[in-house]
């Protein structure tokens, strides 16, 4: 068994360091949660706390987020070989058993609200809303420059997008009630509102649960991986396939190569590590070496999982 990924380090580059956006996003998104949830209440108007979750959600992801990166960096141990990667899948996990029982509890009060509709400050409604809007903005332009090389960045940065969106909406709300009078567009706003943090927030705990249970990243095809490996130069055979997540942001794999040619098993090796970095951004490939010899078969073949 031999783990060619070491030799990474020639040409893989460390992500680039966003703590200080992190720290600014967190504090911008923090405070904005506090003004709406107490304007809200004073203003008696749902959509304001409703979105109050969305941002908390949002917080947590940034948490979540800047999280991940810092836990990426830590050294193996003796007693933890794989560092504290897997604690970013569990914080994951965690956030989003929290924000579905917070978007239940909105849900209801919204319910509530359209059976005792009150009286809603339309104007304290938009001038919140376009805090929001430019809260959101900037901290969206703190994570546009990474967007593209790193998933956690990318998150980030869909996630504040989205939420200037989302004020975007309740501004539009407080508008309409101001012209209109209709306090029953609060409540149905909220549970606009409520639909989308429950949409994402699904997607995040499917995610969280997949990768606690090692299934294979949503990003990766192992079909197109296993079939990579197959045309690699002297490989007569691969199985014993497993792609997991190490982290919210790593990838490893294992598998067995049969290659009767061992004078080609170090470039193999090298040549494999290179097509899953560059493919499928696997950087933890551990690749066991099979010559394929008859009298001496590889016990986990008939058990192949991918």
């Amino acid at each position: 068994m031999h783990d060619p990924h070491s030799h990474r380090h020639d040409h893989a580059h460390a992500p680039a360091n966003f703590g200080r956006a992190f720290a600014v996003g967190i504090a911008l998104n923090a405070g904005f949660v506090l003004v709406e949830v107490l304007f809200g209440l004073r203003s008696h108007s749902l959509s304001l706390v409703a979105d109050a979750g969305h941002n908390l959600s949002d917080v947590l992801s940034l948490f979540l987020a800047w999280g991940a990166s810092i836990l990426v960096r830590r050294a193996p141990t003796v007693q933890r070989t794989y560092g504290w990667r897997r604690a970013s899948v569990l914080t994951a996990l965690l956030n989003a058993a929290l924000l579905l029982v917070a978007i239940g509890a909105i849900a209801w009060e919204a319910i509530q609200r359209f059976r005792t509709p009150a009286p809603v400050a339309g104007g304290t409604v938009i001038v919140v809303a376009l805090i929001g809007i430019l809260v959101n903005g900037a901290t969206a332009l703190l994570f546009a420059s990474g967007r593209k090389g790193d998933m956690n960045i990318r998150g980030a940065f869909l996630h504040m997008a989205t939420d200037a969106g989302v004020s975007l909406g309740v501004m539009i709300a407080g508008v309409l009630i101001l012209l209109t009078g209709w306090t029953w567009l609060d409540p149905t706003i909220s549970l606009a509102i409520v639909v989308i943090v429950f949409a994402s927030t699904w997607g995040l705990l499917r995610d969280s649960v997949n990768l606690a249970l090692d299934a294979v990243p949503a990003s990766v095809d192992p079909a197109a991986v296993r079939t990579a490996l197959e045309k690699l130069p002297g490989v007569a055979g691969v199985h014993d396939v497993h792609i997991w997540a190490m982290s919210t942001t790593e990838i490893a794999l294992t598998a067995h190569l049969v290659a009767p040619d061992h004078l080609l098993h170090d470039a193999l090796l090298f040549r494999a590590a290179d097509e899953l970095h560059d493919r499928f951004e696997i950087e933890h490939a551990t690749l066991q070496i099979e010559s394929g010899d008859p009298a001496y078969p590889c016990p986990r073949e008939p058990a192949d999982v991918v």
